[in-house]
């Protein structure tokens, strides 16, 4: 009885494609929905690699959108635009975010972002 799981690698080129579009898809293939034998409680054996995020199609009205975070203390609200971050932690981190707000959010989170591998 073999025992070893063959890591299966999904190479995604996102050069022309919408920002949610394919962080809706890249999400999918991390979770293992696209497998027959999807299991909430499991993670899929699968790499995910994006190439050209940089070459992304990004509309003018998601680029003004706030991303804000709150640390819990008085006047502890910090926001930024998608464009600001973009500029600040460039794309990787834009769409490491997206497909971060599309991931169940459990204990497998974290484990699931680790099989993303992302390059502008």
């Amino acid at each position: 009885m073999d025992t070893e799981t063959q890591n299966k690698i999904v190479e995604v080129d996102a050069t022309g494609r919408r920002l949610g579009k394919l962080a809706t898809e890249v999400a999918v293939v991390l979770m293992g929905k696209d497998q027959p034998d999807f299991a909430k409680n499991m993670i899929a054996p699968v790499t995910v690699k994006v190439s050209n995020l940089s070459k992304m199609d990004i509309p003018e009205k998601k680029k003004g959108e706030i991303y804000q975070s709150y640390s819990g203390y008085p006047g502890g609200r910090n926001e930024e635009t998608l464009e600001h971050l973009a500029k600040r932690l460039g794309y990787t981190e834009v769409f490491k975010r997206s497909v971060k707000s599309m991931l169940p959010k459990n204990k497998l989170q974290s484990k699931l972002l680790k099989n993303l591998e992302l390059s502008e």
